[in-house]
């Protein structure tokens, strides 16, 4: 049996001449064939040899036709039986071979079985080995063995061989012997010299310096070598599970389950992983939803008492945190009177399963380890110790999944709950450094306040118009269908039982619902539902008893109610809904926008969402101490926002297609000239203007968007334009020049130069409003870039 492809074997891939030839192996043996070693075991056989030999002079010459090993095939069998003891062949996996080719042409038994088991189609091939790698390994074999330059280059092949027989791959490393070979120069072999040594230590990458000093087939490889294979199925299982576990990529349940395969020998071996939360009492899926567990069987999750499990598992595995196994599964039934977990894994048609605890936190949570399969006895008390070496890395994954998991979330509650923005972090690890090192040496050390002098702020909002009046109008809605309903049920109760108390209760009924018809009040909706709760719903439960008519009523009026609330809430859902649609678009595409704004220059940035979304940012050098600054980053960022602020306009004009309440958005910017301070208010975590001045900024933010336009009584904010508040004319100017830029790409129409009414405290106001031109089947990713924003800048 060959492992290649009969005929002449390849040289131009290496600097070595591979002739086969068995010299070495006759020399080591010839002398046994003298008179005088009659009586020695190896006698016969060096006369056997010797008469192949004298038969077959090729064999020591040496041949390149690797067809000529099946022409010399029984002579070649005499002179390699001593290194194939018939003890040895069972149990050795050894094989005749050339080298640097994994020519392979005499096997041992069990080598044999291997490769059989493998399939027709297998190929001998040795992994992880390049083939400039292997040239540079032929060139160091010659550095040794023909000049006496030693380099330790020895690297451990594997071969990766499936054996069909389980369905599973197994793993051998090979042990080379090269005794029975020699390497001979040829006429093209160059002289090396020390310094051509030095040369080649240096440049092991660099294959043209190895080809120049060793040109292809410029030496002669005639012998061969033999190959011993160590099965390492176990060690490589255990490293490619230690592999998956410390990556955390994707997919890592599937992968592991193939190494555990692999390790076990079972081709239709189950791997699951679930957690174990100890304060709610639930095994439940893991975060990512890729634990494939076997205990939940596609649950989210399961309640973890003795109602599920037996009483072992919950002493053994939740309490001692201890491996449990069931090695016969029906047997496992028939004990536990087919309790709850029996079903699930008898449905999963699981025959023996491990369950491991891994301790996952420090409040005792657990991360389970099931691992399961379909016959009996397959996984057993015995076989369960081969996990010995993985369960601690499986310990130190889980920990490390926990960190990340943990440092996840305070990088959410960071991100989502606290006002350090990440372009301002580095001022808080410098007060935060400077405060632990000098609380190493006094007890009175305090944090440092945190300001930032000489920004200049932006500020912007998108507010939802009429919110106030279709929140109202929803609670009108839904109160006036609930008292519509309830009088519903009185009239039938009445045509059942003429009771005079029906007929009062539906004219108080229908007392409110005429107050809520005609003006809804503050207080009103609390006033009516304490009614119903305290004297109607006392009556419609006597209904409920009286027939099945006013059963199937009274039901229908309940089924109408929101569960949590206990008030029909259809209305108010529905405008909720579309502003939290609005909303979270808003939100989602601004936060976009501002990640590629923090690439133009980092600045401070915040936003809130209310009815509608505003923002504010904050720009200057002390903000960002690494750059310089420089007041066009300010204009570009000013361009920046009223651009994203045209965006938000078209986003929130094609979300009216998808809302159930038809909301309209009126967009406002406010302009500031003036450089100011902000400073971390430490009780209410988060920046504020710092200083009496301005205060007046502050001021304006929160009324500038109830103003009036001087002179009557409209609204400055108002659904399709954008209004600009300033005080200074240059900002005019300033802003004059993007709206004709924006006016250029049809985005922005006709603008009014407008006067403000004086708000309390605030005069001289006054304000750009320019109408917005949306645009039709608007792309959100087919923006204006920064480059087209620098651009108009630079102009």
């Amino acid at each position: 049996m060959l492992m290649f492809a009969p005929g002449i074997l390849s040289q131009s891939s290496l600097p070595l001449q591979l002739h086969i030839s068995f010299e070495k192996v006759f020399q080591a043996y010839q002398k046994y064939a003298d008179t005088e070693f009659e009586k020695h075991p190896l006698h016969t056989i060096a006369l056997e040899m010797k008469k192949v030999v004298n038969k077959n002079p090729a064999l020591i010459e040496g041949f390149t036709d690797t067809t000529s090993i099946e022409k010399f095939k029984e002579s070649i069998n005499i002179l390699l039986e001593p290194l194939f003891p018939e003890a040895l062949l069972l149990n050795e996996i050894k094989a005749a071979s050339i080298p640097f080719s994994f020519t392979t042409f005499k096997f041992s038994s069990r080598f044999k079985n291997i490769v059989e088991n493998a399939g027709e189609n297998f190929e001998l091939t040795v992994r992880n080995f390049e083939d400039d790698g292997m040239y540079i390994m032929a060139c160091t074999f010659i550095l040794g063995a023909v000049y006496g330059y030693k380099i330790d280059m020895k690297r451990p092949f594997y071969f990766d061989i499936p054996d069909e027989t389980t369905g599973t791959m197994k793993y051998y490393r090979a042990a080379f012997n090269a005794d029975f070979s020699e390497i001979i120069p040829t006429e093209k072999a160059p002289k090396l010299t020390e310094e051509d040594f030095k040369t080649l230590l240096k440049n092991y990458h660099d294959i043209s310096i190895w080809k120049e000093k060793f040109p292809p087939n410029s030496y002669i490889f005639k012998g061969f070598g033999l190959i011993n294979l160590f099965d390492v199925t176990a060690e490589e299982s255990i490293s490619s599970i230690k592999a998956n576990l410390l990556s955390g990529k994707e997919g890592i349940i599937f992968n592991l389950q193939s190494n555990f395969r692999d390790f076990y020998g079972l081709k239709d071996l189950l791997l699951g992983f679930s957690i174990f939360d100890k304060k709610n009492g639930k095994i439940c899926e893991t975060v990512v939803k890729t634990s494939n567990s076997l205990l939940l069987k596609n649950k989210e999750e399961i309640k973890c008492d003795s109602n599920y499990f037996c009483k072992g598992i919950m002493e053994k595995v939740f309490q001692k945190h201890e491996t449990f196994i069931i090695s016969d599964v029906e047997a496992y039934g028939s004990k536990t009177n087919h309790n709850l977990f029996y079903q699930n894994i008898h449905q999963l048609g699981i025959g023996s399963i491990i369950l491991i605890p891994i301790p996952a936190t420090k409040k005792g949570d657990l991360a389970l380890l099931e691992i399961a399969s379909p016959r009996a006895y397959d996984l057993n008390s015995v076989n369960i110790n081969k996990l010995k070496d993985i369960i601690p890395v499986f310990e130190t994954a889980v920990k490390r999944m926990s960190e990340e998991r943990q440092n996840m979330l305070e990088a959410t509650i960071q991100e989502n709950y606290t006002a350090i923005h990440p372009a301002v972090k580095w001022r808080f690890y410098d007060a935060a450094e400077k405060f632990f090192a000098e609380s190493q040496i006094s007890e009175n050390a305090k944090l440092d306040e945190i300001i930032f002098e000489d920004v200049y702020p932006l500020f912007g909002q998108s507010d939802i118009k009429g919110s106030s009046e279709a929140r109202n109008i929803a609670i009108k809605k839904d109160l006036s269908k609930q008292l519509q309903v309830a009088i519903e049920v009185l009239k039938n109760a009445l045509d059942f039982e003429k009771l005079p108390i029906y007929e009062e209760l539906m004219f108080r009924v229908s007392s409110y619902l005429n107050e809520v018809e005609s003006e809804l009040k503050a207080g009103d909706e609390i006033s009516i539902l304490e009614f119903l709760k305290k004297d109607i719903y006392p009556v419609f439960n006597h209904l409920e008893l009286l027939n099945e008519q006013l059963t199937a009523k009274v039901q229908q009026y309940k089924q109408l109610l929101n569960p949590d609330l206990g008030v029909i809430y259809d209305q108010r859902k529905a405008y909720e809904d579309s502003v939290n649609l609005l909303n979270n678009r808003l939100a989602k595409f601004l936060d976009a926008k501002q990640k590629e704004a923090q690439q133009m220059y980092p600045h401070y940035f915040e936003r809130y969402k209310t009815d509608g979304v505003e923002f504010n940012m904050y720009i200057g050098k002390s903000i960002n101490k690494d750059t310089s600054f420089n007041e066009i980053y300010l204009y570009n960022l000013r361009l920046w926002q009223l651009q994203t602020m045209v965006e938000m306009e078209n986003i929130a004009f094609e979300e009216r297609k998808k809302m159930t309440h038809d909301l309209q958005v009126a967009s406002l910017i406010l302009v500031h000239s003036n450089p100011m301070s902000i400073k971390f208010r430490m009780d209410e975590k988060q920046f504020d203007v710092d200083g009496a001045y301005n205060i007046r900024y502050e001021i304006i933010k929160k009324r500038i968007d109830k103003v009036n336009i001087k002179g009557n009584l409209e609204r400055l904010t108002t659904p399709g334009k954008i209004a600009i508040v300033y005080s200074q004319e240059k900002d005019a100017l300033e802003y004059v020049k993007y709206i004709n830029y924006l006016q250029s790409k049809k985005q922005l129409g006709n603008i009014e130069f407008l006067e403000l009414e004086d708000l309390q405290g605030v005069a001289g106001l006054k304000a750009l409003r320019v109408e917005v031109l949306y645009q039709k089947d608007f792309n959100e990713k087919k923006t204006i870039t920064f480059n087209d924003l620098l651009k108009e800048i630079a102009n």
